[in-house]
C-alpha cells in the first residue's frame, strides 16, 4: 500500500491500485510552492493515495489542487471522497466535466449499466463536489505552482471532456488516456506494448490523432500515463497508437458484420482484440503465463465497447 516512484526532484507517481491491482492507475504528486495531485482513480483507490501522501510527508490539507484529466470513474470517481479529506484543495477540470462532478447521477447510472452488481465494489461511493471548490480550465491556460508551470490543453479523442497537462520542469505531459494504455509488466523485455484506449461513448479516432499531433509539437521528453506510470519514449507511444487504431477499427467492422446486437458485437470484438494483441505479445517470445496476459483483457473489454459504439453511430 502506498507504492511510490520518484520521477524527478518534485514529481512522484503513486500507485492507486484500481481494481485492487498494482500498475493499473497512476496518481501524480507535484511538490512545489503549491502542491498538486493529478488523478484520484475510483473511490476505493483514495486510501492508497492518502497513504502515499503520508509517506511523502504531505498531509491531506496541504494539497492545493486536485487536477483531473477527465471524469471517467477510473480517473475521477474518487474525486468527491478525496476532496472531503483534502479540505483546502481546489479541483481543476475540463469545462464539459464540471457539472457531472457537481451532480454525479449520470456517471453513476452509466457505470451501473455497464458494471451491474460489481458497481459498489469497484466505485462506491461517488460523492459530489461543491461548485465553489471547482474551477474549469481553458485550452492553453497556465497554472504556476512555483518553479513549475502547468499548461492545460483540451485533447479530444478518448473523451470530449479530456485535458492533457504539460509540466515545465521535466518537459513531460500528463496524458490521461489520450495515448492509451502502457503495460509496465513488460519492463525489462525487448519491446513495449501500448494500445489505444477507446472506451465509450466519445471515442473519436480523428480527434485522437489531432491530440497526438499536438503532443508531437510540444516535443515532450516523457509521458505520464493514467495507465500506468512514466514512459520515456514518446515517439514509440505515438507510433503504437497509430498502428493499433486501424487494427481495432478493422476488427470492429468484422464484429459489426457478423453480429446484430450491441452486446454480441462487443463480446465478439473483445475476443478479436484479445486474439490480435495476445498474438503480438506471443510473437515477441513471451509465454502465456506472463502477467501481462491477465491485464490485457481488462482494457480490451472496455475498448471493444467504445469501438462498437463509435461504429454504430457512424452506421446510423
Amino acid at each position: 500500500m502506498g507504492k511510490i516512484e520518484q520521477i524527478s526532484e518534485s514529481l512522484f507517481c503513486i500507485d492507486s491500485y484500481d481494481l485492487g491491482q498494482p500498475n493499473r492507475t497512476s496518481s501524480y504528486l507535484l511538490l512545489d510552492d503549491k502542491i498538486a495531485l493529478i488523478e484520484t482513480s475510483a473511490s476505493p483507490s483514495v486510501p492508497y493515495i492518502i497513504k502515499g501522501l503520508q509517506k511523502l510527508g504531505v498531509a491531506p490539507e496541504d494539497v492545493d489542487y486536485l487536477i483531473l484529466t477527465h471524469i471517467h470513474l477510473d480517473h475521477a470517481g474518487g474525486a468527491g471522497l478525496f476532496m472531503e479529506q483534502c479540505k483546502n484543495a481546489k479541483l481543476l477540470v475540463h469545462p464539459k466535466g464540471a457539472r457531472h462532478l457537481v451532480d454525479p447521477s449520470r456517471l453513476i447510472a452509466s457505470a451501473k449499466s455497464v458494471y451491474g452488481d460489481n458497481f459498489d465494489t469497484l466505485f462506491d461511493p461517488i460523492l459530489p463536489v461543491s461548485e465553489e471548490r471547482m474551477r474549469t480550465v481553458e485550452d492553453g491556460e497556465k497554472l504556476e505552482l512555483g518553479e513549475t508551470t502547468l499548461t492545460f490543453y483540451h485533447t479530444k479523442g478518448h473523451a470530449n471532456h479530456h485535458i492533457s497537462i504539460h509540466e515545465s520542469a521535466t518537459n513531460g505531459i500528463f496524458v490521461g488516456d489520450t495515448t492509451g494504455v502502457y503495460y509496465p509488466e513488460l519492463t525489462g523485455e525487448e519491446f513495449d506494448l501500448i494500445i489505444p484506449s477507446t472506451s465509450p461513448n466519445q471515442f473519436d479516432p480523428e480527434a485522437m490523432e489531432q491530440s497526438i499531433q499536438l503532443y508531437e509539437k510540444l516535443n515532450a521528453d516523457q509521458l505520464y500515463f493514467g495507465h500506468y506510470g512514466v514512459y520515456r519514449n514518446p515517439g514509440v507511444a505515438y507510433q503504437q497508437v497509430r498502428e493499433w487504431l486501424p487494427i481495432f477499427l478493422k476488427e470492429g467492422k468484422k464484429a459489426m458484420a457478423t453480429k446484430e446486437e450491441f452486446s454480441e458485437r462487443t463480446r465478439d470484438l473483445e475476443c478479436r482484440l484479445n486474439a490480435v494483441v495476445n498474438d503480438y505479445v506471443l510473437q515477441h517470445g513471451l509465454l502465456l503465463g506472463h502477467p501481462v496476459f491477465k491485464v490485457i483483457p481488462l482494457d480490451t473489454a472496455v475498448s471493444a465497447m467504445g469501438i462498437i459504439d463509435y461504429l454504430v453511430k457512424i452506421e446510423e
